[in-house]
């Protein structure tokens, strides 16, 4: 049977999956992101922000392959997804504490900023059940306008601790969507992973979203 494997922890990501109908099996990935991007600066120059994501997305996927996880009834593809946030010319990940999230805020407050979302798809199914050893990815832009918030607004939001926990410091699908006045593209993959460009990277192996539709959509194993 094949399953979507995704090589990361984020709740969002396997919330929104499972909205869509894919019943994940979830292994978060432990790559050291700092040494992946730094290997790449090292290989190819400077990295503009859609590469660096793809490059950590890349880097996840390969590290839970490598791991050799899943399980004999289970024709895996794996998923690894990184996010940041461009703004002026900069990207953000997670913030490093409540502090700099703060900055952050003062900063994106009344501005737009494009968020990108790298994703790698590896095909790691046995020939037999269809498996091509495709390896490929690519990277979601979507441009986030944010309101204009007070500082009281900001103080309140970093003190929940959510803008800790997500690549930009800020959600669309939580507690922050009430800052975020629009954005121009693709809604999902700010939350995290844009389902048009799996349903693309899917193609490429040959399996169509309702291949892996699997019942009532909303539980994601984890494996080790």
């Amino acid at each position: 049977m094949t399953r979507l494997l995704l090589a990361s922890a984020s709740p969002a990501r396997r919330a929104t999956l499972a909205a869509a109908g894919i019943d994940v099996l979830v292994s978060p990935s432990g790559v050291d992101e700092d040494a992946a991007l730094a290997a790449a600066r090292e290989r190819f120059g400077t990295l503009e922000p859609a590469d660096a994501v793809l490059v950590l997305a890349q880097a996840k996927a390969q590290h839970v392959v490598s791991e050799g996880v899943g399980t004999d009834d289970d024709d895996l593809l794996v998923l690894g997804c990184d996010s940041m946030l461009e703004l002026d010319g900069e990207i953000f990940g997670k913030p490093l504490d409540a502090a700099d999230a703060t900055r952050r805020w003062r900063r994106m407050r009344g501005r737009s900023g494009v968020l990108h979302t790298g994703h790698w798809l590896i095909d790691d199914r046995e020939p037999e059940a269809g498996g091509t050893g495709g390896t490929f990815g690519a990277t979601s832009s979507t441009v986030v306008h944010f309101a204009d918030l007070t500082d009281a607004e900001i103080d309140a939001y970093v003190a929940t601790g959510e803008p800790l926990a997500v690549a930009g410091a800020f959600t669309v699908d939580g507690l922050g969507g009430a800052f975020v006045t629009g954005v121009d593209g693709d809604y999902h993959g700010v939350v995290g992973v844009s389902l048009p460009l799996l349903r693309e990277l899917l193609a490429e192996v040959g399996v169509a979203v309702p291949d892996l539709w699997r019942g009532v959509a909303g539980t994601a194993d984890v494996v080790d």
